[in-house]
């Protein structure tokens, strides 16, 4: 396997890390608790939900062919949150990701140093790939954030529990 080839499999692995890791943080709460917002500047868990589907349907959509920024993209849009439920919220999530993993499981290898644009600037497709899998985990280290200090009752750690370093380390001795 070359080293492209380890790559993809790298980035494909991050991006399934990252959607599993905001699912067990928005599962942790209620219904309600997706959808606050402690103030104007601030997003609830719904409307990062809702930019990412914004996102990663513009995105990954004819990602080799057309430009990343699709001009049916509503990005302001986004941030507003009307005529929403938790099965909505989370169909968008759904559907986003297929998005995201079906254009990368179609990708070649060779396909790697292909140049694409995002807002008409070129990049390669390693670089989009990166942009993107930052992107992300930017905006899922929000929802736990967010999750974490919504959550009523004990956390559940979504990696190593405070105080636990040692007996996790224990573990892989």
């Amino acid at each position: 396997m070359n080293t492209n080839s380890n790559y993809l499999k790298s980035a494909k692995s991050e991006f399934l890390r990252y959607k599993l890791l905001g699912e067990k943080a928005m599962e942790q709460l209620e219904p309600g608790q997706l959808f606050f917002s402690s103030n104007e500047e601030s997003n609830s868990i719904a409307a990062i939900v809702k930019h990412m589907y914004g996102n990663m349907l513009s995105r990954w959509t004819d990602f080799l062919t057309s430009d990343g920024e699709k001009p049916w993209r509503d990005r302001d849009a986004e941030f507003e949150i009307t005529g929403y439920d938790k099965e909505e919220l989370l169909r968008q999530w759904e559907a986003g990701w297929a998005c995201l993993f079906t254009a990368t499981d179609a990708l070649k290898e060779e396909q790697l140093t292909e140049i694409i644009y995002l807002r008409q600037e070129a990049h390669t497709v390693i670089e989009a790939i990166n942009r993107q899998l930052t992107h992300y985990v930017y905006h899922v280290g929000q929802i736990i954030f967010v999750a974490k200090q919504l959550k009523k009752g004990p956390w559940n750690s979504l990696s190593i529990a405070k105080g636990k370093s040692k007996e996790f380390n224990g573990t892989k001795m």
